[in-house]
């Protein structure tokens, strides 16, 4: 897929410092060079946008959790990433304390292509990203990092096995590199995420003119600790 970033260089733009500005030092200027890498590492992978938020602006709703189960959706149960398998927005409350910066990952696609065949790959490519960057920030030495997405791993990546290994007990996960949770599962209020990372926090992004294309976007998180 290529780069949507709308820009030629592959990086987005991004408001990476505080709102008073100034200069960092010592340790928080070494986390903040290490967010600007994670930042362009996602935008060249593919992330139309990234936003740095403090993790105390990720609003946890524990009704929304409840979206999973009433009425049920067809995922439910199905994998270790989805409820009732997850620790819920009480684990996430938990992680939150112990994070330092949730970087917000935006996905802008055609908004067309969500409701075609091509979805999964669009959800896919989003759990990959998210994932990556993961890894990225594990490998910095941020160990407690976590990453999710949106949409249930058996869906996108295991839609053509029987069961999942984990919730059957028959092993480990199939996609342990690119499988994320998805943020419904523990309660994300991925509207006020978006608000407060500036964008519109309605998935309808079109641009006016009559021959544009309607577009619209996916959203990650990743959890910095």
């Amino acid at each position: 897929m290529e780069n949507n970033t709308g820009d030629p260089t592959g990086k987005a733009e991004i408001g990476l410092y505080p709102s008073g500005g100034g200069q960092l030092a010592g340790p928080m200027k070494d986390m903040q060079q290490d967010m600007e890498m994670l930042i362009r590492q996602a935008c060249l992978a593919g992330a139309t946008e990234i936003r740095q938020l403090s993790p105390s602006e990720i609003v946890v709703d524990e009704r929304l959790v409840r979206f999973c189960s009433e009425p049920r959706c067809e995922n439910y149960g199905l994998s270790s990433s989805c409820p009732p398998h997850v620790a819920g927005p009480e684990g996430f409350s938990r992680l939150r304390e112990h994070c330092t910066i949730a970087l917000v990952v935006r996905l802008e696609v055609p908004s067309a292509v969500l409701f075609s065949n091509e979805r999964k790959e669009v959800m896919r490519f989003l759990h990959e990203i998210v994932a990556g960057i993961e890894r990225s920030a594990v490998q910095l030495g941020y160990i407690g990092s976590k990453a999710f997405a949106g949409g249930s791993c058996k869906d996108l990546f295991c839609h053509d096995k029987p069961v999942c290994r984990v919730v059957s007990g028959q092993g480990a996960c199939r996609n342990p590199s690119m499988a994320r949770p998805s943020m419904s599962g523990f309660g994300i209020n991925v509207g006020k995420m978006m608000e407060s990372a500036g964008w519109p926090a309605t998935n309808n992004t079109s641009h006016s003119g009559q021959s544009a294309e309607a577009m619209t976007w996916v959203a990650g998180l990743v959890m910095i600790g």
